[in-house]
């Protein structure tokens, strides 16, 4: 066990993020907040909070944006309970981000947002494990990052743009013209981890549909971006999840009881994970503990019966 994960005694799971140092799982805590690292080998043994009197899921607060690269997480004051996704009512009309995905049309947000939207962006093409492709946008700051938190198997930059409204309006018009979604469910894409397709045949699928996507961009549009040809690296801790044995979902639900955890592969949230006393390996999807608060410990899992497992 960690020295960081001795330390903690648990908080308010906020989620797992990546950046080029690897993942972390955030949690809001009675300090502020904390960022656990994961990796490789490493055990989570912990309990999640439920009962009657607990919430299902609680508001993990609001973000304000202070610049290009700067932003800070604001806990909700209340403690409340979520009520819309993952925030209180009031964490949500102060959310900074709120104002994101329709700036291009109306120009409002605050002055912190802003200038994030000002610094260039990315307009990229992102494959999952079933063949599902996307069109989506990053900023500078989070070109490779966005992708990694996303769980994406396979991806390609596409164009290179100004700033946040023009990006934005190259993604509005590739999914309209083109027919590709802005958004796909976890659900979707735990789902269909449990079965994936071969990577070698994902890639050659997202490079087809990204060369039709820039071909497109050049006969549509001609200023405020440039295409670009270039390939998101997968991070190698992911690599194992992807691999095309067939997989068993973890069977504990994650919102209640104990859980111990040993994780042998990540993608986005999306975990290969061992436990005590057991040969199997388990596909789970962290971001179930979302919302919910957690206390660290000597936990195990108590997995069911071997043919609860199968059927």
């Amino acid at each position: 066990m960690s020295a960081l994960l001795t330390e903690l005694a648990g908080g308010l799971v906020r989620g797992v993020s990546w950046s080029l140092e690897g993942p972390v799982l955030s949690l809001i805590t009675v300090d502020g907040g904390a960022k656990l690292p994961l990796s490789a080998g490493q055990w989570l043994r912990f309990s999640v909070e439920s009962g009657p009197a607990v919430a299902p899921r609680y508001c993990l607060g609001h973000m304000q944006v202070k610049g290009p690269t700067d932003s800070v997480h604001i806990p909700c004051p209340t403690g409340a309970a979520a009520e819309r996704g993952y925030q209180c009512g009031r964490c949500f009309a102060r959310d900074d981000f709120r104002f994101m995905h329709d700036f291009h049309r109306s120009g409002l947000g605050p002055a912190g947002l802003k200038a994030y939207l000002a610094q260039p962006h990315w307009l990229y093409i992102a494959t999952f494990a079933d063949g599902t492709t996307k069109v989506g946008t990053a900023s500078e700051r989070s070109k490779w990052s966005r992708l990694a938190d996303q769980g994406a198997v396979v991806a390609q930059y596409v164009a290179h743009a100004r700033d946040g409204s023009v990006v934005r309006v190259l993604e509005d018009a590739v999914s309209a013209q083109l027919g590709l979604t802005q958004f796909v469910r976890g659900s979707a894409k735990f789902a269909a981890l449990k079965n994936p397709q071969p990577t070698a045949e994902l890639a050659v699928g997202n490079r087809k549909i990204a060369d039709v996507v820039r071909n497109f961009l050049k006969e549509q549009f001609t200023e405020g971006f440039e295409t670009v040809g270039e390939s998101w690296l997968r991070p190698e801790f992911a690599d194992a999840v992807t691999g095309t044995l067939p997989r068993i979902a973890y069977p504990l639900a994650l919102d209640a009881g104990e859980h111990g955890l040993r994780l042998d592969a990540l993608l986005g949230g999306y975990a290969l994970v061992g436990v005590d006393d057991s040969e199997s390996k388990f596909l789970l999807d962290l971001a179930a503990l979302k919302g919910h608060k957690i206390r660290f410990g000597a936990h195990t899992t108590q997995l069911p019966a071997v043919q609860e497992l199968l059927f």
